[in-house]
C-alpha cells in the first residue's frame, strides 16, 4: 500500500470509470467528453478504468461494448484494460490486492470495523426505521464487537463486510470546481468492503485515483452526497484528494433523469443504431449544461468540432442546471453532417445499413456502388438518420415488377391518375436514347438526362393538362420510388433508366385499370 501521496502529476489526469453493467450509458460518453476536453486542452492524460465491483450486476459485454462505442465517437483514452499503462491493471476486479491494506490500516486505526449483521437483519432495520420515520442508516450494533460476542445476538451470519465508523464532526462541505462550496449530508457507516472481499465504489474509487495519480475526479452530481465518505477516507488514509467536479445530469423534457429502462436514448448504442453521426452526437453532448460560442456577429455558434470544444474549455462555463436532451435538436444536428459530407464518404456510410435491411449483399458490386453514389447525392438533404436510408434507396435496387407500392401512396392518388401516367409513358418514349455501347457521338444525342425528362414531363402533364406543378407529379413518384416521399423525381428516372422507368409507369397504369 502506499503510504502516503505520491509527488503530483505536472499535467492533469483525469479518467472515466464506468460499470460493465449493460449497455454503456449516454452519460459515460457526457462524462468523457467534458474529460478528455480538459485533458486534451491541458496536454495531461485521460484513463479509461473498469469498476466491475458489482458482480450481481456485472455483464460480460459490456466492457466491450463500452470499447467500441466509445472509439465510433472518437473519444479516445490514453491508458486502460485494453491499451495498457503505467497503472495497470485497470479493472477493479484485478486489483483486489490492491485494496486489502488499506482496509486492514483502517480497521487497525479505528476507522473501520467488521459486521456481521444478515441482510434479513438490515432490511428489518430499515423497516423500522421508515416505520418510525426515523433517519435510515446501520445503528452500529457490531461496534466494538469481536465475532464471537457478536455470533450470540440476533442476525448474525458467519462473513462479515467491513464497515467505515463514521465521527459525529464528520466533514460535510466541501469544494467543487464547478459548483464552489457544496453541502452534503452527513454520511452513515459505509460498507467498504463486502463479504465476497469486494470493495464497494466507494473505497475502490479512492485507492484508485489515488494510486493512478489522479487529479480530477469529474462525475455525475449524484454522488454528491458521496463525497464526504471519499474525504474522510482520504483523510484517515494520510492521502492528498483530487479536485472534485460535479456535473449535472442528463434530464427528459419532463425533467425526470435519464435511464436506461425508460428511455431507449439512454443506451449509447442507439445512437449508431439509429444512425447518427459520431460527430453530430458528439457536437450535441458539448451543448448540454455547456454554453455555444460566439460567433463574429454575436449569434451562438452550435456546430462546432471536438477540438474547437477542448480549445475554449472550461469549468467556470458549466451550467449546474440538468440539461434537456432534446432529440428534435440532435436530429437537427445530425441533418447539417449528413449534408456537410463528401459523397463517397456518406454513400460510405450508409452501406452498413442499406445491407443491415437486404438492400445491398455484403459483396456489392461496383455497378451497384456506383449507383450508390449517384443515389446518395439525391438523398442527402432528405435524411436526418442514416437508418432512413433503405427505404429512399431501395426502390433504385429492386426488380421492376418487385417494386411494393406503399399503401398511403396508392390511397394519394386522384382521379386522374391514369391519364397523367399515360401522359407520361408517351412522353418519356419519345425520349432517345441509344442502345448498347454509346461512342462519343451517340452519348451526345442521348436524350435520358433529369434536365430533358423534366421538360418532356411539364410539357406533357403541367402544359398539356393544365395540372398544377406541385399535384402533377404524385403519380409519377409513386409508380418509380412506391413512396409518396422520394428522392428527386426527374433525378430518380435518371438513374434507373428509360427501360425500367417505363416499365414502373405501366405498371401501376395497368393496376389502375
Amino acid at each position: 500500500m502506499t503510504e502516503q501521496t505520491p509527488s503530483a502529476p505536472s499535467r492533469p489526469r483525469l479518467r472515466v470509470a464506468p460499470s460493465p453493467t449493460g449497455d454503456p450509458h449516454v452519460g459515460t460518453a457526457y462524462m468523457a467528453l467534458f474529460n478528455l476536453a480538459f485533458v486534451r486542452q491541458q496536454e495531461g492524460s485521460f484513463v479509461l478504468r473498469v469498476e466491475d465491483t458489482d458482480r450481481a450486476r456485472f455483464d460480460a459485454t459490456s466492457e466491450a461494448q463500452l470499447y467500441d462505442t466509445l472509439s465510433w465517437l472518437g473519444l479516445t483514452w490514453d491508458e486502460g484494460p485494453d491499451v495498457g499503462g503505467p497503472y495497470a491493471p485497470y479493472r477493479q476486479s484485478e486489483r483486489l490486492d490492491t485494496y486489502r491494506p488499506y482496509v486492514e490500516r483502517l480497521i487497525a486505526d479505528g476507522h473501520a470495523y467488521h459486521c456481521w449483521c444478515s441482510t434479513e437483519r438490515l432490511s428489518a432495520m430499515r423497516e423500522r426505521q421508515q416505520k418510525l420515520k426515523q433517519p435510515t442508516g446501520y445503528d452500529r450494533m457490531c461496534v466494538g464487537k469481536t465475532r464471537e460476542e457478536r455470533a450470540e445476538l440476533e442476525g448474525f451470519t458467519e462473513t462479515p463486510v467491513v464497515r467505515m465508523l463514521v465521527p459525529e464532526d464528520a466533514p460535510t462541505t466541501f469544494e467543487d470546481v464547478i459548483r464552489g462550496t457544496v453541502s452534503a449530508p452527513r454520511p452513515d457507516d459505509q460498507v467498504i468492503l463486502k463479504a465476497d472481499g469486494f470493495p464497494t465504489y466507494h473505497l475502490a474509487v479512492v485507492v484508485d485515483d489515488h494510486e493512478m495519480g489522479i487529479t480530477h475526479v469529474v462525475r455525475g452530481e449524484e454522488w454528491i452526497s458521496s463525497t464526504p465518505k471519499h474525504v474522510l477516507l482520504y483523510q484517515w488514509l494520510g492521502l492528498t484528494p483530487p479536485k472534485f467536479a460535479h456535473m449535472p445530469l442528463l434530464r427528459n423534457e419532463n425533467k425526470s433523469k435519464i435511464s436506461k429502462r425508460k428511455n431507449p436514448w439512454a443506451r449509447l448504442t442507439w445512437f449508431r443504431e439509429q444512425g447518427y453521426l459520431p460527430e453530430a452526437v458528439v457536437n450535441f453532448l458539448g451543448l448540454l449544461a455547456y454554453p455555444p460560442a460566439k460567433g463574429e456577429d454575436g449569434t451562438d455558434v452550435e456546430k462546432f468540432t471536438f477540438a474547437d470544444f477542448s480549445r475554449d474549455f472550461a469549468w467556470s462555463k458549466v451550467n449546474t442546471v440538468g440539461p434537456i436532451f432534446d432529440l428534435k435538436k440532435l436530429d437537427w444536428l445530425n441533418g447539417q453532417y449528413i449534408r456537410d459530407l463528401d459523397v463517397d464518404d456518406l454513400a460510405g456510410r450508409l452501406l452498413p445499413y442499406l445491407q443491415t435491411a437486404g438492400v445491398l449483399g455484403e459483396n456489392p458490386s461496383l455497378g451497384e456502388l456506383a449507383r450508390l453514389r449517384s443515389i446518395t447525392e439525391l438523398i442527402s438533404t432528405r435524411m436526418a438518420l442514416l437508418s432512413e436510408a433503405p427505404a429512399l434507396v431501395a426502390p433504385f435496387y429492386v426488380a421492376d415488377d418487385e417494386l411494393k407500392i406503399a399503401q398511403d401512396a396508392r390511397d394519394g392518388l386522384k382521379d386522374d391518375a391514369p391519364a397523367v401516367l399515360d401522359a407520361a409513358i408517351t412522353a418519356l418514349e419519345g425520349l432517345h436514347v441509344p442502345d448498347g455501347v454509346l461512342s462519343a457521338e451517340a452519348r451526345e444525342g442521348n436524350q435520358w438526362h433529369a434536365e430533358q425528362i423534366e421538360a418532356a414531363l411539364r410539357a406533357a402533364i403541367v402544359e398539356g393538362m393544365g395540372l398544377k406543378p406541385r399535384l402533377a407529379f404524385g403519380p409519377l413518384r409513386t409508380a418509380v420510388s412506391g413512396q409518396r416521399i422520394s428522392p428527386p423525381l426527374f433525378e430518380s428516372m435518371e438513374i434507373l433508366g428509360q427501360h425500367s422507368t417505363l416499365a414502373r409507369l405501366r405498371r401501376l397504369r395497368s393496376e389502375l385499370g
